[in-house]
């Protein structure tokens, strides 16, 4: 619990820094280019922890306290007096291409690093499992649509699908875009088949909590035989005598075929004496083990023996899969990620906006945090994918046209340049107040979100 914690905090901290310095430095570095003075690059907001000025350069670089943001404050004669000699070097006095570059800036670095982090994602190369369909319930959509056991997922509109990750990504897509979406699968003697599926077959994704198995399609995994691995200390399987390396054959007479099917019996047995036949070192034994209660997810008592599997890795391998790409080869596919997700991002902005999506669509910092902190367990690829996708949404959030927002902005500069003069500073002030309104607004609902996740 500790290290889960503590791993969130630390990815949410780390992925935030660089991302919002990513942010900040296109603006900082747009405008030191084109003549605009820079008087402080503050990463965070709140009180200064580390303040510090590079030999000459007068900017000051701050490092504050609250680490949700930053901000670049260049000088402009709006926000106080600024002497003659650099009057030519305040953000105002520039000419409106140079002021809409500077801008514009902040979001185009959060997606120009996205695309980097995608071209670093493919070419270190994503482990995942082949999305092979194992068991179509009955009347499910799968089924409806024709999906039989074995079939493997080869696209989805035309685009690859090498992982159920890529599957599912590419599902939400087509789903949130309102298109039919039609999947290219290969069965087991290698035909080619075709499932239509409409795009609100399972209706909205943020409130389906598994997409398979609302589709009715379950994964297909090797058949792991029950052979224990590791045993707890304490535990009752310690307690009835089961060692690594047994071999579970029968449980009150019944076969055991699976590890799965052992789990299901443990599971469904809280307190109940049971006769398990095992095999060990060649040798046939019997022992009764009396499964411990817990409580499960639903508060109902579910039985725990305390006992794992042994690993198996080679029957996985027929269903793992590397996707990697040489270093030219991924950069049209890291643009064409990045292209895709912020096209993703607006839609289901726009869904969510006219009342099309759920609010469950919405995250906060804790959906963020808990993200962060899973990614950082999974390693450095899920980690580097997980930032690309949320600089995809910040660069995608900022061009917004909401005051505050670096979109509110260019919304400005768009009314300057249609009537030959900026807008009043009263309409301006307005607009400044109404985008703080929203952006507060917004703030209390994404928290209210998270913690309904956490109570959920």
């Amino acid at each position: 619990m500790l290290e889960s914690l503590a791993n969130s905090i630390f990815g949410f901290v780390l992925a935030i820094g660089i991302l919002v310095t990513v942010h900040e430095f296109g603006h900082f570095w747009v405008a030191r280019r084109l003549g605009v003075k820079v008087l402080r690059f503050s990463i965070g907001f709140g009180k200064p922890l580390l303040t510090w000025h590079r030999r000459n350069d007068d900017a000051e670089y701050v490092l504050a306290a609250i680490p949700l943001g930053g901000y670049v404050k260049m000088l402009d004669e709006r926000e106080g007096e600024v002497p003659e000699e650099d009057a030519h070097r305040a953000f105002n006095r520039q000419p409106l291409w140079v002021r809409v570059a500077v801008v514009l800036a902040g979001p185009l670095f959060n997606l120009l690093f996205a695309v980097l982090l995608f071209w670093l994602v493919l070419v270190l190369g994503e482990t995942g499992l082949k999305p092979i369909v194992g068991e179509v319930q009955p009347g499910t959509p799968a089924a409806q649509a024709g999906f039989t056991p074995g079939e493997e997922i080869q696209r989805i509109n035309g685009r690859e699908t090498p992982t159920w990750s890529q599957m599912l990504y590419h599902f939400a897509s087509a789903a949130a875009s309102g298109d039919a979406i039609v999947m290219d699968t290969r069965d087991r003697d290698q035909r080619i088949q075709y499932r239509k599926l409409a795009f609100d077959a399972i209706g909205d994704m943020a409130e389906v909590k598994n997409p398979l198995k609302a589709l009715g399609i379950t994964p297909e995994f090797p058949v792991l035989p029950a052979v224990i691995g590791k045993v707890l200390p304490g535990e009752p399987a310690e307690k009835a005598g089961l060692r690594p390396g047994d071999r579970i054959l029968e449980v009150d007479g019944d076969p055991v075929k699976s590890w799965t099917q052992w789990v299901k019996i443990i599971r469904k047995k809280p307190l109940q004496p049971l006769l398990v036949k095992i095999e060990r070192d060649g040798q046939v034994m019997d022992l009764e083990l009396v499964p411990a209660a817990i409580d499960g997810a639903d508060g109902k008592a579910i039985g725990r023996i305390g006992a794992a599997n042994q690993p198996m890795p080679e029957l996985w391998k027929p269903y793992r899969v590397e996707y990697s790409l040489g270093p030219l080869e991924a950069v049209p596919v890291a643009v064409t990620r990045t292209w895709d997700f912020s096209i993703l991002t607006f839609k289901v902005m726009w869904r969510i906006v006219s009342g099309q999506a759920s609010l469950k669509n919405l995250g906060g910092p804790i959906t963020m945090a808990d993200a962060a902190g899973s990614a950082v367990s999974a390693g450095l690829v899920s980690f580097v994918r997980l930032l690309a996708i949320i600089s995809v949404s910040l660069g995608v959030f900022n061009l917004l046209p909401i005051p505050v927002l670096d979109g509110g902005h260019l919304l400005y500069f768009l009314i300057e340049a249609v009537r030959g003069k900026p807008p009043s500073e009263d309409f301006m002030l307005r607009g400044q107040q109404i985008g703080l309104a929203l952006l507060l607004s917004l703030m209390v609902l994404v928290f209210y979100q998270d913690i309904a996740r956490l109570a959920g």
